[in-house]
C-alpha cells in the first residue's frame, strides 16, 4: 500500500491555490457536490489518500494543507482557529464554492465545528472525525506539543514515526509506510520548520486554548446536520468527550468505530469512506 497506488487509479490535481495572499496546496478529485478534507495538527493532505479515491466517485473531494501545514505557506502568525477559518472560507471563495460538505479529523474538526458555528450558511454537512481532547486535558496538551516538537527539532525518521504511530491503534502501527514518514520528514525539515511548528502548537498552550476550547456556548450554534466520528483507541479523547459533543449538537449522530485509532481514515478506510456515504448521502 503507498500513496501512489491508492491514487493511480483515479483522476486527481494537485495544485496550488492562492487564499488571500496564503499559497495553498490542494488535491482535487471528482465531481458533485463539494466535500472538503481537513487534516489534523502537523498534518496534510496525504492523511486522506486512502480516502480520496472512493470518495470522489461521489463527490468533488478537497484535501488541503492548512495554513502553517504541509506544502502550503508559512506566515509567521500563530495559528489560531481563527486563521484557519479564514483561510477555510478564504479557499471555498478561490474554488468558486457557496456551500461544501466539511469533514475534519482531529484539529481539521474543530476548525471545521468553529467555521460551521460561525458561517452556518456556508455548510451543508459536517463530519467531525475524532475532534480529540475535547476537555482540553492538559497531559494530552503536553503530549502533543513535547511529541510534535521533538519531530522537527530532532527530525528523524525515528522520531516521525513515533509521532505518527502514536495516533494510530497498537494493531494498526504497521500501516505507517516508510512512505507516510517520508512524507512528514520532508514536511518537517522545511525551512523555518521549528518556528512554523510552535506557531501550530499554540492551541496547545493553555492560555491560548481557553479562547477557543470546544464549549457548549459556540458548539450549540451549528445547525449544520452532523455526524461524529469517535474510535475505540483514541489517544486524544475518551469516547465520554465525543458524547459531550453530541450533547451540544442538536439533532447530530455519534458513532463509534472499533478498531481504530486517531486516524480511522487511514486505519480503517472503508468504514470511513461507508460512513460518509450513508451520512453524506
Amino acid at each position: 500500500m503507498t500513496i501512489w497506488t491508492e491514487l493511480m487509479q483515479t483522476g486527481f490535481a494537485q495544485r496550488f491555490v492562492d487564499v488571500a495572499g496564503v499559497r495553498t496546496r490542494i488535491v482535487e478529485a471528482g465531481d458533485g457536490p463539494p466535500l472538503v478534507l481537513l487534516h489534523g495538527t502537523g498534518g496534510h493532505a496525504e492523511a486522506y489518500a486512502r480516502n480520496i479515491a472512493t470518495l470522489s466517485e461521489r463527490y468533488r473531494v478537497i484535501a488541503y494543507d492548512m495554513v502553517g501545514h504541509g506544502f502550503t505557506a508559512k506566515p509567521d502568525v500563530p495559528y489560531t482557529l481563527d486563521v484557519y477559518a479564514e483561510q477555510l472560507g478564504g479557499l471555498l471563495d478561490a474554488l468558486g464554492i457557496e456551500r461544501a460538505h466539511l469533514s475534519g479529523e482531529s484539529l481539521g474538526g474543530w476548525v471545521a465545528a468553529w467555521f460551521a458555528a460561525r458561517t452556518p450558511e456556508r455548510v451543508d454537512r459536517l463530519v467531525l472525525t475524532t475532534p480529540g481532547n475535547v476537555v482540553s486535558k492538559p497531559e494530552t496538551m503536553k503530549v502533543i506539543r513535547e511529541s510534535t516538537m521533538r519531530a522537527v527539532a530532532e527530525a528523524s525518521p525515528e522520531t516521525v514515526r513515533a509521532r505518527l504511530e502514536w495516533l494510530f491503534a497498537p494493531q494498526n502501527r504497521h500501516l505507517v509506510t516508510d512512505e507516510l514518514v517520508a512524507v512528514r520528514l520532508a514536511i518537517y525539515t522545511l525551512p523555518g520548520a521549528e518556528q512554523t511548528m510552535r506557531n501550530v502548537l499554540v492551541l496547545q498552550d493553555p492560555e491560548v486554548r481557553a479562547r477557543y476550547g470546544w464549549d457548549a456556548s459556540w458548539v450549540g450554534r451549528i445547525t449544520a446536520p452532523t455526524l461524529i466520528i469517535w474510535t475505540s483507541d483514541d489517544p486524544t479523547g475518551t469516547y465520554e468527550e465525543g458524547e459531550l459533543l453530541h450533547g451540544w449538537i442538536d439533532g447530530s449522530e455519534l458513532v463509534l468505530v472499533d478498531g481504530a485509532g486517531h486516524w480511522p481514515q487511514w486505519e480503517l478506510p472503508e468504514e470511513f469512506d461507508r460512513l460518509h456515504f450513508e451520512f453524506l448521502g
